[in-house]
C-alpha cells in the first residue's frame, strides 16, 4: 500500500526506539500532560454548566422571568390587558398578581414577608409552585377560604404546620373611631413549599388567593401587575422593547435581567476565566510538546542529512516533524477527550461516593446553593477545546518542523 513518504517516515519516528531514552520521556509526558489538560477543562466546564443551569432552573422556577405594571402600583382591567401582551410571540403564559410587603406573627413569633395574591391555575402556568409543595396543593388556595401558603424556613420561623392561625398585618391601613389601625387577618396555613436555599425564597415568600388578597389589601377589582412567562429567557430585554412599543407609557415592565442579570453575567465571566486559566495548562504541556520536537531534530541530524542527500526536499523534511508532533498532540487530545467525557458524566456519583465514604461535607447548599457537583456536559465547549488543542498542537510544531528543514547535510555529516 503507498504511502507519502513524509507522513510514513513521521509516523516510524513515533514508533521506533530512540536512542535518548529521555526525549521519548518527555514526547510521552507531553501527550500525557495534553490529556490532562483536557479532561480538567471538560470535567470543570461541564461542573461550571451545571451549576449555572440548576441556578437557573432553581430561580426561575419561582423567581418573575418578566412583570408589567403602572406607575400607581394599580393595573385595572388586567384580563383585557393579558390578553393584548398574549399576542406577543414570546410569551407562554401569564398571570395576574397582588404583591405586598406584610408582618406575620405565629406563637408568639413575628415575621416579615413578600406576600403574593395569584390566581392557582394560572399560577402554575408560569411557575413551578405547584411542584416544589412538599405539604399541600396549591389549588388549597380556594376563594374566600383565606388560605397561607408559606416556605420551609419562613413556616419554620412562625413555627405553624398546615392547619395552624397566622396572623397576617397589611401595611395598609384602616380608619376606626379609635385612629388609623393597620389591618390585620388570621389565615389558615395551606401548605409549604421547598424552592431550596440561597435565594430567599423560602423564608420570604408567602402566597394567599388573590381573591383574597384583593380584600385584605383592599384592592378592589385591580391587581398589583401581570407576570409572563417566556419561551426564551434569553428574549426578556427584546421582549420588553417590543411590549414598550405596544403599550401607553404608564406601564412599567422589567425583567429578570434587572435583578439576576449581574449574577448570572459573573457565572459566565467565572466560566471564562476558569477556561483561560486551564488552557493554560494546555500550553504548559505543548511547550514540552516543541522541547521533545527541538530534541528530536537535534537527535536525527544524520537522518535528516541522509534523507536530503537522498533527494528529499525542505518541504518534506519539515513535513516529517509536522507529522510527528501532530500526531503527538492528536493522540493526547484523543486521550482528553475521552478522559473528559468519562469523567465529566460521572463527577456526580463520583462526589456522592467520596462523600459517603469519607463523610466529606466539601459543598453547602447555603453557599454554593447546592450540596454535591452538578455536571452538564455541553457539545459546543468540548468541540472548541478540541479544536483549540489541536490548533495550539498544529502552531507548536512550527518551528521545530522548520528548523529540521534548514538542515545542511554537509554540517550534520560532518562528525559522523
Amino acid at each position: 500500500m503507498y504511502k507519502p513518504l513524509s507522513f510514513f517516515i513521521g509516523l516510524r519516528y513515533i514508533r521506533a526506539k530512540r536512542r535518548n531514552h529521555f526525549i521519548s520521556f518527555i514526547s510521552i509526558s507531553s501527550t500525557i500532560g495534553i490529556a490532562l489538560g483536557i479532561t480538567v477543562l471538560i470535567t470543570v466546564l461541564s461542573v461550571l454548566n451545571g451549576f449555572n443551569d440548576h441556578i437557573k432552573n432553581r430561580i426561575f422556577s419561582m423567581a418573575i422571568q418578566l412583570s408589567m405594571s403602572m406607575e400607581s402600583n394599580v393595573l385595572p382591567d388586567w384580563q383585557a390587558v393579558a390578553a393584548k401582551a398574549d399576542t406577543n410571540s414570546q410569551i407562554a403564559a401569564s398571570a395576574p398578581y397582588i404583591t405586598s410587603q406584610s408582618m406575620m406573627t405565629a406563637n408568639g413569633q413575628v415575621a416579615g414577608a413578600m406576600v403574593f395574591g395569584v390566581v392557582p391555575e394560572l399560577e402554575a402556568k408560569v411557575s413551578e409552585l405547584g411542584d416544589k409543595m412538599v405539604m399541600g396543593r396549591l389549588s388549597d388556595l380556594r376563594p374566600q377560604s383565606f388560605g397561607l401558603i408559606l416556605g420551609t424556613e419562613l413556616a419554620s420561623d412562625l413555627g405553624v404546620v398546615p392547619g395552624d392561625k397566622v396572623l397576617l398585618i397589611s401595611p395598609v391601613a384602616s380608619m376606626t373611631p379609635f385612629g388609623i389601625i393597620p389591618r390585620s387577618k388570621r389565615f389558615t396555613v395551606t401548605g409549604i413549599f421547598d424552592a431550596g436555599s440561597g435565594f430567599g425564597f423560602n423564608d420570604k415568600f408567602a402566597y394567599i388567593n388573590l381573591d383574597d388578597a384583593k380584600v385584605f389589601y383592599n384592592m378592589g377589582d385591580t391587581v398589583s401587575g401581570l407576570r409572563f412567562k417566556l419561551k426564551d429567557l434569553y428574549q426578556a430585554p427584546q421582549v420588553v422593547r417590543e411590549l414598550s412599543n405596544t403599550f401607553p407609557p404608564n406601564y412599567i415592565f422589567a425583567d429578570w435581567t434587572t435583578l439576576y442579570g449581574s449574577f448570572f453575567e459573573g457565572l459566565a465571566l467565572q466560566k471564562t476565566m476558569m477556561a483561560v486559566i486551564l488552557f493554560f495548562i494546555i500550553a504548559v504541556a505543548i511547550f514540552n510538546l516543541v522541547s521533545s520536537l527541538v530534541m528530536t531534530v537535534n537527535d536525527k541530524a544524520s537522518d535528516i542529512a541522509i534523507l536530503r542527500t537522498l533527494g528529499a526536499t525542505p518541504r518534506q523534511i519539515m513535513a516529517i516533524f509536522m507529522v510527528q508532533g501532530s500526531a503527538i498532540g492528536l493522540g493526547g487530545m484523543l486521550l482528553g477527550l475521552i478522559g473528559g467525557i468519562v469523567l465529566a458524566t460521572h463527577v456526580t456519583p463520583l462526589y456522592l461516593f467520596i462523600k459517603d465514604v469519607f463523610h466529606l461535607q466539601l459543598l453547602s447548599s447555603g453557599v454554593f446553593y447546592v450540596d454535591y457537583l452538578p455536571s452538564k456536559l455541553m457539545a459546543g465547549d468540548v468541540i472548541f477545546i478540541c479544536i483549540v488543542a489541536v490548533i495550539m498542537s498544529f502552531l507548536a510544531n512550527l518551528y521545530p518542523a522548520w528548523r529540521a528543514s534548514r538542515t545542511h547535510p554537509v554540517e550534520a555529516l560532518r562528525y559522523e
